[in-house]
Formats: C-alpha cells, structure tokens, sequence
C-alpha cells in the first residue's frame, strides 16, 4: 500500500491515467467505474492506479472527515459482485492537518476486460472512458496472455456448435452485458464471447469455461462435470438407495434445476408452535444455506477430474463432497475469510446468473441460517487432500414439534440424543428413522398416484416422469408390492398395475 511520503507526490502532480481524485462521499457509480478502468490497465504500464477522496482536482485538501461507515462502504466494492473479475485493490486512511483522504490502490488485472456492471471502462489520460472494440480487443488478448486456469484454457477439440448459442443469446449476455452495448454490438459471437473470457481467439475455439456453462454435452470433454444426488436409507452408504438423481448438462440449465430441486425436496418445511398465536416455520435442511453450499461445491470444483459432485443426504445430515481441496490463497486457518478462484469465470458467470449473491460472504450467513434453524454449523473437512467435504446435520428443532396427525409420533428418549461435539456425527435415533418413513409414505403417495392416473405405465416411463431416479422407483415399487398395496399383473411392457389399496 501507498505510504504518506508517496501520497504527498501524487496530491501534488496533475491527474494522469493512474490517479483520480475526488472530494465526494457518495458518488459510489464513479468510485466503481474508476476502480474497473485503473484494473483494465489499458497501456499496460503494470502501474498500481490510485482513487482519492478528499482532494480537489488541484491536490488541495476538501477537509473530508473520513469515518468507518465509508471506509466499509469502499471496501464492499471489491466483494459486491458489481465489478466482475474481482478487483484487487486496498483501501486506507490518511490524516492531514486540513482533513482526511481515504485512498483505493488499485491493481492492474491479470485476466482483463473488467467490467462494471456489464460496461468495460479504461483510462485515457487524465480521465475514464467506455472501452472501444478495438481497446476491448487488446484487453482481450491480454488475459489470453495471463490467465492459465481450466476454465479459461482453449478446449481445442470443441467449435461453437459445441455451445448452445441461443441459450447464450437468450439467458446470459443480456444480464452480463449492459443492454445498450448489447444492442450495439455488431462483433461475431466469437468475439463476443472472446470479451467475456468464453472463446479462445488464437484457437478459434471454446473455452473450458464456456463448455461447462453452455455446452451441449459437457461430460464428452469432463467426465465428472455433473452433480450426482443419492439418498441413502440410514446413516452410511451401506443402507438402501432411497432416490437417486444425476444432474447433467451445462450449468445454464442445471443450476435451476438444482434450485428448484433443493426449495422443493431437500428444504422440507413444517410450522412449529412458538406461542398459543405465533408459529415459526422450520425447515428440515434451510433452503438458502443448502443452496449456497452446493453452488459453492460447483463454483470452486476441480473440473479436470472426473468424480462429480457427490450431493448424498442420509437419515440425520447431508453430506457434499468436490473434487479438489482449498486453492491458492485459501487455508484452513483463514477460510472463509479468504477467498481465491479455482474458476474465476464460471464464479463470475454464476454471479452473473444470480447464484452467488456476494463473494467472501456466504459462509459466514451460511453458518449463521443453519444456527437459526437449529441444525448447527456445518462441518468443514479439509484433511482429504484431493477433495473437500462439507456436512450439513438436520435440524432439530424440526422434530420438536407440529408433527401432523398422517405422521409417526415421536418421542424423545435417551438413546435418541444428539450428540454434537467436535467432528461427531449426529445420530437421531428413533426421530430420524421417522423422517424416513414419512419420505416414504410421500413418495408413494406421488407414485401412487401416477399408477392411478395410468395403469399401464411403464417402470422406465415413472423413471422419465418422477424425480426419484431408477433405484428409487424401483425400490418403492418394490416396497408397495411388498406391503400389498399394488400389484402388476400381464407382461412387463402390456401389463397393468392393480391398487389393492387406496390409501397407504
């Protein structure tokens, strides 16, 4: 960071492509558009640039009193998700005799064009601009210089009809682009893309990053670029495979129905007394936590193996393992509070689709959701080396209370205790063997249902209609069999199924 002497000299001299000066407080829009032009580094000078509030344009002193609300409002800039990559930049405070000035050093990017709310600003001279094509251009080929991470290395064996391009035309560029360039913007789709760290122009070809996000059939180039979701009846892999779901695709499509998946089938909800007038609603695994930590796991992944992303709920928790343990930066004794980038455009594009909220800050919310639901904080298991793995235990609070009548009573007893120290995992006894039964019965239910609408429905076609994969279609049918609720009577394909009973 800058030291008082140094600052001296820049107070004194006249404004140039590296230092901005301001007396306002509140201008955030100017703040951010000078941060994202000093990252863009246009001339390439590798020259820190500097924003400074508190001095006239001649160098003199406003006599700005520089408090902490607007040093964590400059500080917030970096992690909003507004200027995208990230900037790298430090904020400080100095004090003269005639006020204060807060400075934003600002570091050159090494994987350009930055963008503040979709528009690319750089520097010309002593003041910012929008960036031409032509400057985009040399801002593009630079990053192709820089970077060296999967997501932005050429998959050379892929063209565009690799890609989905209306999806891309439909679904990304209009919330990743400002609408007004976009409509201007009369470049090939290579190129577009190439600006958005998507196509490799010296290749001619799609990146990895654009093949993960867009890619017709992702997995023929990563094998493991998928999410495989399994409930396991029990507390081990040992027990019977309730459901099972596997999440293929590019992450343009699969991100919503993961989305969808987790609010409708894993965030399981019930209201619980809280007075004779008010109830709160408690869900067995929070939405959002869930949601955060799963995106987490396919955002920071390590795509180049070829294990997916292990997403498997058990009887008392749910655990979700990725390949590739903390990056760069990242330690165990400093996560969460900082961050590094295994895939920084598949973060930036997520962030753009709507799924990373703010960076750095998840985790922190995250642990506190999980607390308020009665859940407890998530385990974070940093010993595997080559993977990380993250266990989120149910809530207990779910089990207090409100149960309804078409459920198991449950009753608390000794050898039913949580236990909840250290890395123990927790074990809900007769409660969590209750949970089961009552997925069952709604499972069955649904199925049910499907049999009574058409009889002569197919195992594979209840496979196609319902999202509890092969093994749970075939493990509840099994079930109902079993019990006599069902039957199938005639061939596999021109039988029919019998409901011997109407209501489990």
């Amino acid at each position: 960071m800058i030291i008082k002497e140094e600052l001296h000299k820049l107070l004194a001299d006249t404004e140039s492509f590296h230092v901005e000066r301001t007396t306002s407080k509140t201008d955030t829009d100017k703040f951010c558009q000078a941060i994202c032009a000093f990252s863009n580094d246009l001339p390439n000078s590798r020259k820190n640039g500097y924003l400074i509030l508190g001095a006239q344009d001649n160098g003199e002193l406003s006599g700005m009193k520089v408090d902490d609300t607007l040093l964590l409002k400059m500080t917030n800039i970096r992690t909003d998700g507004n200027i995208l990559p990230q900037p790298v930049m430090n904020v400080a405070k100095f004090s003269f005799d005639k006020g204060d000035v807060l400075v934003v050093e600002v570091q050159p990017s090494d994987i350009p064009p930055v963008r503040y709310r979709g528009r690319v600003w750089v520097r010309v001279g002593p003041r910012k601009s929008f960036a031409s094509p032509a400057e985009e251009k040399i801002l593009t080929e630079r990053r192709l210089s820089n970077i060296h991470t999967l997501d932005a290395m050429p998959c050379t064996k892929t063209t565009l009809e690799d890609l989905d391009i209306a999806l891309i035309k439909k679904e990304y560029l209009p919330q990743a682009i400002d609408e007004d360039i976009l409509r201007e913007d009369t470049r090939p789709i290579e190129e577009q893309l190439a600006s958005l760290g998507f196509y490799d122009l010296n290749y001619h070809c799609p990146t990895f990053g654009a093949i993960i996000l867009f890619g017709k059939n992702p997995e023929r180039y990563l094998p493991g670029a998928y999410v495989q979701y399994v409930r396991f009846q029990g507390l081990d892999r040992a027990g019977d495979i309730i459901n099972e779901f596997k999440f293929a695709g590019c992450l343009c499509k699969t991100l919503v129905k993961m989305d969808n998946f987790i609010e409708t089938a894993i965030a399981v909800k019930r209201p619980i007394p809280v007075s004779v007038l008010r109830e709160e609603t408690v869900s067995k695994y929070p939405y959002w936590a869930t949601r955060e930590l799963l995106m987490n796991a396919v955002m920071h992944r390590d795509y180049e193996s070829n294990a997916p992303v292990q997403f498997y709920e058990y009887d008392d928790r749910i655990e979700i393992l990725n390949a590739g343990n903390l990056y760069g930066k990242v330690a165990p004794d400093n996560f969460p509070n900082v961050s590094d980038y295994r895939n920084p455009f598949i973060a930036d594009a997520m962030k753009v689709l709507g799924y990373v909220n703010r960076f750095s800050r998840g985790i922190s919310r995250v642990q506190r959701e999980l607390k308020e639901n009665g859940n407890g904080e998530a385990e974070f298991d940093f010993s595997l080396i080559t993977a990380f793995k993250v266990i989120e235990h149910i809530s207990t609070k779910y089990f207090e209370a409100g149960f309804g009548s078409e459920e198991v009573e449950v009753t608390h007893k000794a050898d039913s205790t949580i236990q909840n120290s250290g890395n123990t995992t927790q074990r809900l006894g007769s409660t969590t063997q209750s949970t089961t039964q009552n997925e069952d019965l709604t499972t069955q239910k649904i199925i049910l249902e499907a049999l009574r609408n058409n009889p002569t429905i197919t195992r594979e076609e209840l496979v196609e209609m319902l999202p509890f994969g092969e093994n749970g279609v075939k493990y509840h049918l099994q079930t109902m069999r079993k019990n006599g609720i069902i039957k199938h009577e005639g061939t596999k394909r021109g039988g029919k199924w019998i409901i011997l009973k109407e209501s489990l």
